[in-house]
């Protein structure tokens, strides 16, 4: 009795683990694109998809925003917007940039993209996971490597929010104006 008791209390455990992998694996998934969505080409000449980010656009570093150039965008877009997060995050999925209502006719973001509410060509900073407007470098505990992807989207509208917007803000104004999506992700630990 005592046995089965504790086989069933073990294959429970591994059923459980098992599912916490498989939602894990699931967080890190790219937001791919949904069918009738354009697949944006989004890159940076900073380091490679899949690839360690360098440490000049971490807290170990400067903590500037790297250069992102994209292709592709879809007919009709009229604003290109901007996530960059990470779920590895030991408190859940940390955002650390929003950028929306960029120019459609937008190709890329500099490197060091200054962090203000409102920038030249018109794009508005949402607010990162620190409560700070504009770009704030990966800084994971000391350990395995975090995937912190950049998530552009092509939209069929401006958005009309408010310079300091939410990540969740954005994402519910972007419901169903989503023309394309493009994904680049990037490692790092310490």
């Amino acid at each position: 009795m005592k046995s089965a008791f504790l086989r069933i209390t073990i294959l429970s455990a591994m059923l459980l683990l098992s599912l916490m992998g498989i939602a894990a694996c699931a967080s890190k998934a790219p937001p791919t694109a949904q069918p009738g969505e354009a697949v944006i080409s989004l890159s940076s000449p900073a380091f490679a998809d899949e690839a360690t980010i360098p440490d000049k656009y971490t807290c170990k570093g400067e903590n500037i925003s790297p250069a992102l150039k994209w292709d592709r965008v879809p007919e009709g877009t009229k604003s290109l917007a901007l996530i960059m997060d990470d779920p590895d995050a030991p408190i859940g999925t940390f955002t650390h940039w929003v950028i929306f209502n960029l120019p459609p006719e937008t190709k890329e973001l500099t490197e060091a993209v200054p962090k203000e509410e409102r920038l030249p060509n018109g794009a508005l900073h949402g607010k990162n996971g620190m409560m700070q407007l504009g770009y704030f470098g990966p800084c994971p505990p000391p350990g395995k490597p975090h995937h912190y992807g950049f998530a552009l989207y092509a939209l069929d509208t401006r958005l009309d929010l408010a310079a300091g917007a939410s990540k969740e803000q954005v994402q519910e104004a972007m419901q169903g104006h989503i023309l394309g999506r493009g994904q680049l992700t990037g490692l790092y630990q310490r």
